[in-house]
């Protein structure tokens, strides 16, 4: 199988192409405003160094900064209404509580508190009242609302409410996108509700994004299906992502990391991806990221959605250097670099050109400059990076430091007293995370054990179910395996429960696709 790998960066778009496992060639080319164009002639060049026809592609895999940017730059939001199901309890927060004002005032802020949800034992607050659903919904509308989500108290327990008010809504109002919370968030009301709000404002834009590279795909007369990679490293087709769009956010860290971990042959490593302005760093295990356990801060809003557990900094190959100072960093050149570095003809003495005067890189048109206090700066780029790897680590098991992406020529041979490696094709390791991206099924659903359940017999189940989600998706169904299972006992239900959590992935199936 030829894949296609793509992606999206702050300052750079990569492309590489695979031949099964094997790296075939890579190209990068600058990230254009409008994205696409940048990814476009990436995959050009990409396809000309291989020498690979373009008909024999079988698939593209994208990863993509739309999103997130969008959220992060409070634009390319549409207005979106929340409706919750809490009356007469569950009122004492409101939503949208705890956001900052400039994203509220961008999305709208508008939301209606209705009869219904659940108890945490699965009892009902109060029946769901369907007439004061659909009055919701034309006061929303009427305040200018496009979007609609839907949260209800302990949804996560039983999701039948939240799918009634749904289902109720779509037939009432047509010209409506609807997102239920149960289908992106875990426990917890607000942060679930948050990322169901979220995904609401995005769909429009990920309509618009998907129409965007399917453009892309017919002008490089690509014929074969494309796909986008989730935060936890595996794939989503494009009718997926125009209806959960906040699934792609942290798709860039996760490629990352399962780049590295798959160019270098380690499953077990720290990460550290470097681009233009950020330092990325996480864990990945078993050749996947370390998943955040609890709640995630994105542009200022928490939320609880699956993304990996990265730490980051403003530190990248573009960042501005105060040479009076001793301070790199964070403000950063970014897509810039090239014309606005020293070591490439500009004024602006970046991290890039520290590298390259301290002979830890070769790049640029012009000589390195002279810096006054070069060893005190090269000294606090190691700090920076020491105390982020530090951070990063949860034990104090010793294990290599796996240094990719463009700007990790900044990091010297060893970081926080762990050795540093250097894949082969570490600079496009983002775009081999996405190329080689697999399928993943996960259900998470609280279970009650009883003498007729066992626990083992539960995990089974939810096992299967898995399973047969990722096959749904587009995995073969020989090639699953099971990459975490996790159950936890719920003290504060009634009876014998567990959490559980599953989740499988298999390699992806074309002729399902």
């Amino acid at each position: 199988m030829i894949r296609i790998g793509v992606d999206v960066g702050g300052t750079n778009t990569d492309a590489v192409v695979m031949r099964g496992k094997s790296f075939v060639a890579g190209a990068k080319s600058p990230t254009t405003p409008d994205v696409t164009s940048g990814a476009k002639a990436a995959i050009a060049k990409a396809l000309e160094a291989s020498d690979v026809a373009v008909d024999a592609v079988d698939a593209v895999m994208l990863g993509t900064t739309h999103f997130v940017n969008a959220l992060v730059r409070r634009r390319d939001l549409s207005p979106t209404g929340i409706i919750r199901l809490c009356l007469p309890s569950g009122s004492s927060l409101v939503p949208f509580a705890d956001w900052p004002r400039d994203l509220v005032e961008a999305i709208g802020g508008r939301y209606r508190l209705v009869d219904g949800g659940y108890e945490m034992d699965g009892r009902e607050i109060a029946p769901l009242d369907e007439a004061q659903v659909l009055n919701a919904v034309a006061e929303l509308k009427a305040e200018g609302c496009t979007e609609i989500a839907i949260s209800a108290v302990f949804s996560t327990v039983r999701g039948d409410m939240e799918q009634r008010a749904a289902d109720l809504i779509r037939a009432a109002h047509p010209d409506l996108q609807v997102t239920v919370s149960q289908e992106i968030g875990r426990i917890g009301l607000l942060e679930r509700e948050n990322a169901a709000i979220i995904n609401s404002a995005l769909r429009p834009l990920a309509v618009d994004v998907v129409a965007a590279f399917g453009r892309m795909k017919a002008d490089l007369g690509l014929t074969c299906p494309v796909f986008f990679t989730r935060n936890d490293g595996t794939l989503i087709d494009t009718v997926e992502v125009e209806r959960l769009p906040v699934l792609t956010f942290a798709c860039g860290p996760t490629n990352s990391m399962r780049g590295a971990a798959f160019l270098s042959g380690l499953e077990n490593a720290l990460v550290v991806d470097i681009g233009g302005t950020t330092a990325d760093v996480g864990e990945v295990r078993d050749g996947f990221p370390r998943l955040a356990g609890t709640s995630v801060t994105v542009a200022d809003v928490q939320t609880n959605f699956s993304m990996p557990d990265v730490v980051s900094i403003g530190l990248g190959g573009g960042s501005i250097v105060n040479a009076d100072a001793g301070r790199i960093g964070p403000d950063s050149v970014g897509l810039d670099l090239l014309t606005k570095g020293v070591v490439f003809g500009g004024d602006t003495l970046t991290a890039s050109d520290v590298a390259v005067a301290a002979g830890r890189a070769e790049m640029g048109t012009h000589p390195a400059p002279a810096i006054e206090d070069l060893d005190g700066l090269v000294a606090e780029m190691d700090r920076m990076l020491g105390d982020v790897v530090a951070r990063s680590r949860t034990s104090a098991e010793e294990m290599p430091v796996l240094a990719v992406g463009g700007g990790s020529v900044l990091m010297g041979p060893v970081v926080d007293g762990l050795e540093v490696v250097r894949p082969a094709h570490h600079d496009l390791a983002n775009a081999v995370g996405a190329a080689i991206a697999q399928v993943s099924g996960e259900v998470s659903k609280i279970v009650q054990l009883t003498d007729d359940l066992d626990r083992d017999t539960a995990i089974a189940q939810v096992t299967q179910e898995a399973s047969d989600a990722a096959v749904s998706r587009g995995a073969e169904a020989g090639t699953l395996t099971v990459l975490s299972v996790s159950d936890v006992p719920l003290a504060y239900l009634p009876g014998n429960n567990l959490a559980i959590s599953v989740t499988v992935v298999g390699d992806l199936n074309l002729e399902t696709a």
